[in-house]
């Protein structure tokens, strides 16, 4: 089975997307590798609950129960929370925020209100405001391809504390789902392979068997009888 997803771009510089889906029956998907981590809530059988989950750094299959709302904040890289490191959360070791009541949670010593679609980017300005969402320029200029004035060893450090993972791992990440980006739109594997910096198409099959749990051949065929 495959999600629909509703996505809305964020009003805060913290945020990459607010995305919103449900399900309708039980089943089972492949979640591929993310850079990214985000806040997670899900609503089955009337209750409600939270989660801080970490990136991913490969694609692995997940299940999930029928008649179930799932919603998220996924917040952009460099962005994080310094009492929750977001090492510790990566690869599917999700932390469940405690139950303060049936519609708030616990969160670094304070009980709040269960953020929604609607109005998420609120929530995320009172995180911002109570300093429990932070993010480190250096990371984030580095992102976008600067040098900062700093050892690399330094640097990493910043990376792991910031984003739980090396600068080198998202690099192969976002690498990957670019090509997806580019398979899906109709670019020939080769050319794909070639464009993006692979050595060779077995380089290519390699990276999104690990990281989207797809070979190249099944992306493109995928496209091809939509």
């Amino acid at each position: 089975m495959e999600f629909m997803f509703d996505v809305s771009s964020a009003d805060s510089s913290f945020v990459e997307i607010i995305w919103h889906t449900h399900s309708e029956r039980a089943g089972t998907f492949t979640s591929a590798a993310v850079s990214n981590w985000e806040m997670a809530i899900a609503t089955f059988n009337g209750k409600t609950t939270i989660v801080a989950r970490g990136p991913e750094t490969k694609a692995s299959l997940a299940d999930f129960p029928a008649n179930a709302e799932f919603f998220g904040i996924t917040f952009k890289l460099g962005t994080f929370m310094p009492h929750l490191p977001v090492k510790t959360l990566v690869d599917r070791q999700d932390a469940r925020l405690p139950e303060a009541s049936s519609n708030s949670f616990w969160l670094h010593g304070l009980a709040w209100e269960l953020p929604t679609f609607e109005n998420a980017d609120v929530f995320v300005n009172r995180l911002i405001r109570q300093g429990i969402v932070v993010r480190d320029p250096v990371v984030e200029a580095a992102i976008q391809g600067y040098t900062p004035d700093m050892s690399i060893r330094s640097l990493q450090y910043r990376f792991l504390e910031a984003t739980g993972l090396t600068q080198k791992m998202i690099q192969q990440i976002e690498r990957a789902r670019s090509a997806v980006l580019l398979l899906e739109q109709g670019t020939p594997i080769l050319d794909t392979a070639f464009e993006l910096g692979y050595f060779d198409q077995a380089h290519l099959t390699n990276s999104l068997k690990r990281f989207i749990g797809k070979t190249p051949v099944q992306i493109a065929h995928k496209r091809t009888v939509q």
